[in-house]
């Protein structure tokens, strides 16, 4: 009798403790989602929605959609918990795990042969300028002005500095005569085909995104560098949500290959399907912050 008492209490202590650790984990009313800004975020807002609506009859909860200002909002409203999923760039996924390591990366889309992008869950940082200008070569464009997406950005900042610089063997802020933050790889395409910036660096696959447009053809543009392929920007959410959530986001993504509702959605992303990631999968884009820092580093010396 004696042992049979210690068994149950042993067993509701277990009990209890399961229970309290599960206790921890975020389980909200409602989700909160947020992507990376481009120049039409309302537009593809209105392409999210069938995805939202699946979230939410997935997940059970109901789906807020915030509306970020820039890269870095984004993350912040993702690391203070306002945010629980959300699309980050590569840099800026890599950035934010560093401040809140729960962040968990879970898929990303494979995108489809387009104008300037290759088929794959990858994409390449692309430097271009306008077609009949004087700047045909990387060479002629030192002393020019050349637009970066976002500070944030890995294809629109961290490329061209880590990467592409020391194939130059120069420094970026001293090749350029300036360097403008233009807000997005789609208004850096725009300046470079209007002349109001010299050349541009640019993600392959947001630049296929304005040609689909119909605002610039890929022939008025002269391509003169592409870097090695990078991940896609990573879908994330926080690994504070219990699991149950986390399984149920995760299923609603991988399985929109699947969804005839979702074909508008992943037609806009010139993709097919997502495709499972992994934290390590985003090493490269760590390799590549590492530069970035030991060439801050050499600059100060």
């Amino acid at each position: 009798m004696q042992l049979i008492k210690k068994t149950l209490v042993l067993f509701t202590a277990l009990l209890l403790g399961t229970n309290f650790a599960y206790s921890k984990c975020k389980d909200p009313k409602q989700l909160r989602f947020s992507i990376i800004p481009t120049e039409e975020s309302s537009f593809e807002l209105d392409l999210y929605r069938p995805v939202l609506k699946k979230l939410k009859a997935n997940t059970g909860k109901k789906i807020e959609f915030y509306m970020p200002t820039s890269y870095a909002s984004v993350a912040e409203a993702l690391i203070g918990g306002f945010v629980d999923v959300a699309v980050l760039g590569p840099y800026g996924y890599i950035t934010a795990k560093k401040k809140d390591k729960s962040i968990e990366v879970f898929a990303t889309y494979a995108k489809k042969k387009g104008y300037m992008q290759k088929e794959g869950p990858g994409y390449e940082s692309v430097l271009i300028s306008k077609k009949g200008s004087k700047f045909t070569t990387q060479k002629s464009l030192k002393g020019a002005t050349v637009g970066h997406a976002d500070p944030g950005s890995t294809s629109g900042d961290l490329i061209p500095r880590v990467v592409w610089a020391p194939s130059m063997n120069t420094d970026a802020d001293k090749f350029w005569k300036r360097i403008v933050y233009t807000g997005g790889h789609d208004l850096t395409t725009l300046a470079v085909h209007s002349g109001k910036i010299d050349a541009g660096f640019v993600a392959s696959h947001r630049f296929d995104n304005v040609v689909s447009k119909g605002k610039v053809k890929l022939s008025d543009f002269n391509i003169l560098w592409r870097s090695p392929p990078v991940p896609q920007d990573p879908f994330v959410y926080s690994g504070k949500l219990c699991d149950p959530i986390k399984k149920a986001i995760r299923s609603t993504f991988l399985e929109l290959g699947n969804d005839p509702g979702a074909k508008k959605f992943l037609d806009n992303l010139k993709s097919s399907k997502f495709v499972a990631m992994s934290d390590k999968d985003y090493d490269v884009i760590r390799t590549l912050a590492k530069a970035k820092a030991e060439f801050k580093k050499k600059k100060k010396k």
